[in-house]
């Protein structure tokens, strides 16, 4: 399978959702938001006959009830993938609570494919589309407009779930499905009972994201505290 880089290079999706939360519900807004891509970006396992003949499993789901968030999403039901990801949630939690600004960041979900290198040159990991998460905490003065927060981060989440199911149903590149022996290319084969397209997640805190989220969450809070 013969991968143009120039084309990837200039042709990566790029997609930023932004979100502004209490320092409790950085967790479950993560989680939800990147359960949901990863969601629409994993298969089941191929069970190949063949080369070039193979059966896909079925991916099974699961719906989680969020403890700070009036809101429910939908996630694959893998243990194995949920880690992966709880993991990366809580790294960018912590760094987020230890990094002395105003608790601004941004979680990035990259799929990318694979371009085998003659040795001794390392693969070539080829973006083909990104999802980035720009995160704003609020701190909020008592335990009323944490309940207001908590209905209106609900409100949000289901729009940037409705916005990211949108997106990903447009008829715009994917990968090849690849041979038996490409597949390590296009797909994660790590896991048991899931098989995501190859990502990564990274994650950056920085004060220059800007607080037009966090003022729109404030206001939003005020204006229900005036009804």
């Amino acid at each position: 399978m013969r991968i143009d880089i120039s084309y990837f290079s200039m042709n990566c999706r790029s997609e930023v959702l932004e979100v502004s939360v209490e320092g409790r519900q950085v967790d479950e807004a993560m989680l939800a938001l990147l359960h949901t891509i990863l969601l629409h970006r994993s298969t089941g396992k191929f069970h190949y006959k063949k080369e070039g003949t193979y059966s896909i499993g079925t991916v099974g789901t699961q719906d989680v009830d969020c403890d700070f968030i009036d809101f429910t999403f939908v996630r694959v039901s893998s243990d194995e993938l949920d880690r992966v990801i709880r993991k990366a949630v809580a790294e960018f939690k912590d760094a987020l609570g230890n990094s002395g600004s105003d608790g601004v960041g941004q979680i990035s979900v990259e799929f990318y494919q694979k371009k085998k290198s003659r040795w001794p040159f390392s693969d070539e990991c080829i973006p083909w589309e990104v999802w980035s998460i720009k995160v704003n905490v609020v701190n909020l003065a008592n335990e009323q407009e944490r309940q207001i927060c908590r209905e209106k981060v609900g409100e949000k989440l289901g729009e940037k779930v409705i916005n990211i199911v949108e997106v990903i149903n447009r008829h715009e590149y994917l990968p090849k499905m690849p041979t038996q022996s490409e597949v390590d290319n296009v797909f994660d084969t790590s896991l048991k009972d899931v098989q995501p397209y190859l990502y990564k997640i990274t994650f950056q805190i920085t004060d220059s994201l800007g607080t037009s989220v966090s003022t729109t969450m404030r206001r939003l809070i005020k204006d229900t505290l005036a009804l």
